[in-house]
């Protein structure tokens, strides 16, 4: 870590500040991501909805890449480390199952109270973060108390949020328990995705390559499950497909989603699974806000389940703040130094290029120049979304567009505030 803390100061911006601010930017546009499956209220498949979903995700993870880096980058990138691409793909098929279990989970407790449940994923990466890349070996007892409390505090918000589902108070349906049942699983895969992110990046992989194979496991596994679990070729996910003026909102929300999951990389990458995951889990917040302030999720549960499920939120935000604020002490950067020397080792590759891909200073060299193939991908992207948008229809649902207003506003603040750090400091490395 010697490069990256000689690369602090070059614009005034340490490695762990940009961490922090591509975790909060995540937070804020994953929390908008899920607001479009509220479509699944209105009577479509959890599996239409995931379907539509993931190819507005692939349409866009396949664009972004190309317009910041090319494709050529992606390429020599990914070729360099082929050994990743498996992971990526594993990584994308979990991605894909937990999404399709969160659709379940909206439908059956709802936007404002799925969200905190399904973010218990944190502890689940911190457990594999800790076991298999020695995270927090040689950390302070201060970071440690932090990252224990934090994950504590995260445990218990789960068990006040899942408690007042149960109560009912308006929040929920009948189906309360399958609902926790998803979230939980969804918190099951998302934590375990989180895995090959951070082998990919001890390897010194670049987000937007890793992203890139990531897109096709998505695709794939949410195509198959579909197949196999909501009737195959008949499935009225395919009908969904046919109604252009509904799939735009699905297809926003896959793209407001991809935004989110590059800045959770970038925070990954530059924090540890450990740190940047909890930060970027912030999205609890921005998920409440869509589903109470938009949506009105919470106008019909009394007193005391609002109180509930607002002091759970803050609990399960305090706990996530708690963990990524305990700063990698020198011993720590020793500890991961070693774990990128064992990937070294594992797999052939340059100790001291790969170091310097931690600084955010990957592949300096390499070509990034455009080809007319690179505008004809983004060109494709943009006409897709367009098309779609000029025959979307509001979606049936109620919603209170004062909020939606000022929320919208919130996410361009954050991507401007986020993307420009990420550029002026690394340049999207």
């Amino acid at each position: 870590m010697a490069i990256a803390a000689q690369k602090a100061t070059k614009s005034g911006l340490s490695l762990h500040g940009l961490g922090v601010i591509c975790g909060l930017t995540a937070g804020v546009w994953l929390g908008a991501a899920e607001a479009p499956t509220k479509l699944v209220t209105a009577g479509f498949s959890p599996f239409a909805i995931s379907l539509c979903m993931v190819a507005g995700v692939f349409t866009a993870r396949w664009t972004f890449p190309t317009l910041l880096k090319g494709t050529s980058y992606v390429y020599a990138d990914l070729m360099e480390k082929k050994h990743l691409i498996v992971w990526a793909l594993l990584a994308g098929a979990l991605w894909a199952v937990a999404n399709t279990l969160t659709v379940f989970a909206i439908r059956d407790v709802g936007l404002a109270v799925a969200f905190p449940l399904w973010n218990t994923n944190s502890l689940v990466g911190l457990l594999w973060g800790r076991l298999l890349f020695r995270e927090l070996e040689g950390a302070s007892g201060k970071n440690v108390a932090k990252v224990v409390v934090g994950a504590v505090a995260i445990v218990i918000a789960a068990v006040m949020l899942g408690f007042s589902t149960i109560n009912g108070g308006g929040v929920a349906g009948h189906h309360a328990v399958g609902g926790i049942l998803a979230a939980a699983g969804a918190s099951l895969m998302w934590g375990t995705m989180y895995v090959p992110y951070r082998k990919a990046y001890l390897s010194g992989m670049n987000p937007l390559s890793f992203v890139t194979a990531f897109t096709v496991g998505e695709l794939g596994t949410v195509l198959a499950l579909t197949l196999a679990l909501d009737g195959g070729w008949h499935s009225k996910a395919f009908e969904l497909l046919h109604m252009p003026g509904v799939v735009f909102w699905l297809f926003l929300g896959g793209f407001v989603w991809v935004i989110g999951d590059l800045f959770q990389q970038f925070a990954a990458k530059y924090l540890g699974i450990g740190r940047g995951i909890p930060l970027s889990n912030t999205n609890q917040l921005w998920g409440l806000a869509w589903g109470a302030l938009v949506f009105g999720e919470l106008a019909t549960a009394d007193r005391p389940h609002k109180l509930l499920v607002m002091a759970g939120s803050v609990v399960m935000i305090l706990g996530a703040l708690a963990i990524s604020t305990a700063v990698a002490s020198a011993k720590e950067h020793t500890s991961t130094n070693e774990a990128v020397a064992r990937e070294c080792d594992r797999y052939g590759l340059d100790y001291n290029k790969t170091l310097a891909a931690q600084a955010g200073d990957e592949f300096g060299g390499r070509d990034e120049r455009r080809h007319w193939w690179d505008y004809a991908i983004v060109v494709a992207a943009v006409g897709v979304f367009v098309w779609l948008g000029a025959r979307a229809v509001v979606p049936p649902l109620a919603m209170n567009l004062h909020w939606v207003t000022v929320l919208a506003g919130l996410l361009l603040l954050s991507v401007i505030a986020g993307g420009w750090s990420l550029w002026r400091r690394t340049r999207f490395s």
